[in-house]
């Protein structure tokens, strides 16, 4: 008898270890404290503006992204979906499609699409477009940031009219002492770039992505906004422009990061984001 217990414990034990080691993801408040997906949901529900910072090529991340979207349209969150993966000039080609104005092909034949967008973000568009949710391209035209991280900021003063329109209004203001700026800094000293002007290009972008909310804010929307980690971390980037003009906006904030073990949250992701999102090192990547 006590032999068939102690291998029934045994087997439990096994099967313990074995089920840790299998699981997807685990997710954590910004102390390091597990929590599960229904409490990330809810505190969703609650914010005006979700940042959800992912790791670009990682697919699970974006099939979390997929359910958090569901979860708030199907419990009647005013949902607008937002993110970095379509440029502001993208915008009508984007209505265009929604509206049946376009066919598949011609929409992605037409529009800057990332080499990922059929296995990590098309499922997004697909269920935005089936349920009349709106979207909203947020980010700055790549050829206007590659134009600011090779000649500097005050280049955008040489655009045309037509094309600030898909940049953030200018004058634009960097605080080059946030902590996510000098960190880019320190990354990219010696490689021969000119480190000021990376950084501007950088924060062109997170201006723009900010610039591109302000229309839906204060309208009793939800605002589910994808973009990668290293724009929202840390509450800067993104975060840092939206609250200059609308301080009392409540923001939620999600992290991704990849963990050789999941068990825990390490320490050095520790309040980056309200939540963190941990996936295992060989999770399943779309490039």
């Amino acid at each position: 008898m006590c032999k068939n217990r102690l291998l029934l414990i045994l087997f439990i034990l096994v099967f313990q270890v074995s089920f840790a080691q299998t699981e997807p993801y685990k997710i954590f408040d910004g102390k390091g404290k597990e929590v599960a997906f229904d409490k990330l949901t809810k505190e969703s529900q609650k914010s005006e503006v979700i940042f959800f910072g992912e790791l670009h090529n990682n697919s699970l991340a974006h099939w979390l992204q997929l359910q958090l979207l569901k979860n708030l349209h199907e419990n009647e969150n005013k949902v607008i979906l937002a993110g970095e993966f379509f440029e502001r000039d993208d915008q009508l080609n984007i209505e265009e499609w929604f509206a049946g104005k376009m066919t598949d092909k011609n929409f992605e034949a037409e529009t800057k699409l990332w080499n990922n967008y059929q296995v990590d973000y098309k499922p997004m568009m697909l269920y935005t477009k089936k349920n009349n949710i709106p979207f909203v391209a947020s980010n700055v035209p790549r050829k206007y940031a590659s134009l600011v991280s090779r000649k500097g900021l005050s280049v955008l003063d040489s655009l045309s009219d037509e094309a600030k329109q898909s940049i953030s209004p200018l004058p634009i203001e960097v605080d080059k002492t946030l902590p996510g700026y000098v960190g880019m800094k320190d990354m990219m000293h010696g490689s021969g770039m000119n480190v000021d002007f990376m950084v501007e290009a950088q924060a062109v972008k997170d201006a723009t992505m900010a610039y591109s909310l302000f229309d839906y804010l204060e309208k009793g929307n939800s605002i589910l906004h994808i973009n990668g980690s290293y724009h929202s971390n840390n509450y800067e980037g993104i975060i840092w422009y939206l609250k200059r003009a609308y301080p009392k906006t409540k923001i939620l904030t999600i992290s991704t990061v990849e963990q050789e073990s999941i068990k825990e949250l390490e320490e050095k992701s520790k309040g980056i984001a309200d939540f963190i999102i941990v996936l295992p090192m060989d999770s399943p990547k779309s490039y």
